[in-house]
């Protein structure tokens, strides 16, 4: 998550000033929380928000809750972080499902913040809960709106409701009218939330947010939802906080995480509302889209990773019966073929970028420059790997000893590379086929399937034997 790169770095900076100290007092704290201010304020948080965090941190770090166990450092970083948990809310954001279905969700925010994309995404999240969302649009000012959500709803298999303009003026009767026919076809159908796509505003206009306003009157929605753009920083504040006033926010949902944000929106926005962050978008994929938990968000933050979202990515996309099977062949010694080795890759893909996985690890300890060695990684490796097995005969992937100087030739052709890049995934393969291989011997892997590997998910009443 680049958004938090600067910030990140700012705070270690500030940090490991305190490195040293033989015990916190006023001085020492003054210089940091100097530092950590001026982080923030790099950072784009709101100066109002930065200066409330500051004190908050002043007051426990030369109050009485400074646990002395602590090293100076751990004690000014235990800290900042329950400070920053506090501001972003210590609840992970929930859902209000209604009673009596279709349940509304209302999203709300300027043009250009992402909503529409982030309006398919939801639709994604909601069907992976076992949700039936039917999706409308009640933007009429803009056909293309419509039609942008037609195209979004196709690409992640979601219902939507079109209806029929009927070459109607456009206005707050037409987009009521829709609105109420949507909500009857979702009662029709069985869909059990109805996500309303409504007007992009350029900035807070008037004719619109009453709009907005007819609408909640209208549909009386469990969650209003805004939806803004973490690139714009302080924009983004101010646009939801008047949102928040005119219809009364449920929620907020930042998009763009992924882009060259100072990340200051996501520490403001809650503060300034008092509403949650419930979602984050982290890329344009359907299910580029995550939860919003504060104390991960903080650990990422602080540069301590973010080792709990990285395992939840892994076991939603990682094939369990695959990866079960590839541990019975590979760790036991029955053999690991290029076959096997295309399978891992293909895995691996599922998790999302390289680099989005790198920068989920911490930045301290073994780790360390993790997060930065993510900016130099070559995404494309993966697909050029594959290709290059792809362009193999089966009786080659099998046995990968058969494979002379004219078959990488002919591999090296059909998979659009250099014959050294046939030569360097074969020595990858080799390198790894030796290590499974040593690894199965003496029934040392066996044990492990006994004993150790319930932690990763092969252990439990599933036996392994040859």
């Amino acid at each position: 998550m680049t958004m938090f790169e600067n910030l990140t770095d700012k705070l270690q900076r500030a940090f490991k000033h305190l490195r040293g100290q033989g015990v916190l007092n006023e001085e020492n704290i003054t210089e940091a929380l100097r530092e950590i201010r001026v982080a923030l304020l790099e950072a784009d948080v709101n100066l109002n928000v930065a200066k409330d965090l500051i004190e908050q941190i002043r007051v426990k770090a030369i109050g009485q809750e400074v646990l002395t166990a602590l090293s100076p450092t751990e004690q000014v970083v235990k800290i900042v972080r329950d400070e920053l948990v506090n501001f972003l809310g210590k609840d992970t954001a929930r859902f209000k499902f209604s009673s009596r279905p279709p349940t509304v969700i209302l999203m709300a925010g300027l043009q250009g913040s992402g909503k529409t994309t982030t309006s398919g995404k939801l639709a994604v999240w909601l069907k992976k809960g076992g949700h039936r969302p039917l999706l409308v649009s009640v933007d009429v000012y803009r056909p293309a709106a419509r039609e942008q959500l037609k195209v979004v709803a196709k690409s992640v298999e979601a219902r939507i409701y079109e209806g029929d303009l009927k070459g109607e003026t456009p206005g707050t009767a037409l987009v009521e009218r829709l609105a109420k026919e949507a909500r009857r076809e979702a009662m029709i159908m069985g869909c059990d939330t109805l996500i309303v796509d409504t007007a992009g505003r350029l900035g807070i206009d008037e004719e619109l947010m009453r709009e907005m306003e007819s609408l909640k009157k209208l549909l009386d929605p469990q969650e209003i939802l805004f939806v803004a753009d973490a690139m714009t920083g302080q924009d983004a504040v101010n646009s939801a906080l008047d949102f928040h006033k005119r219809l009364g926010l449920t929620g907020v949902i930042l998009t763009k995480m992924d882009g060259d944000a100072r990340g200051g929106a996501a520490i403001s926005i809650r503060h300034v509302t008092g509403q949650p962050i419930k979602f984050l978008g982290t890329g344009e994929k359907p299910d580029a889209f995550e939860p919003f938990h504060p104390d991960r968000i903080t650990s990422r933050i602080l540069g301590h990773g973010d080792i709990m979202s990285l395992l939840e990515r892994a076991e939603s996309t990682i094939d369990k019966k695959k990866s079960e099977e590839f541990a019975k062949k590979a760790l036991l010694g029955d053999g690991f073929t290029l076959e096997d080795f295309r399978e891992q890759l293909r895995q691996i893909k599922k998790m999302g970028s390289m680099q989005s996985i790198l920068k989920m690890l911490p930045s301290v300890g073994p780790f360390a420059g993790m997060a930065q060695a993510a900016q130099n990684v070559d995404e494309g490796q993966f697909t050029r790997l594959e290709s290059i097995i792809n362009s193999m005969t089966k009786k080659e992937r099998l046995n990968a000893d058969i494979i002379n100087g004219s078959r990488r030739k002919r591999i090296a052709l059909g998979a659009g590379v250099e014959v050294q890049d046939v030569n360097q995934l074969l020595r990858q393969y080799s390198q790894m086929s030796k290590m499974f291989k040593q690894f199965g011997k003496g029934g040392m892997a066996k044990n492990m399937m006994r004993g150790g590997m319930g932690a990763m998910g092969l252990g439990g009443k599933q036996k392994f034997g040859r």
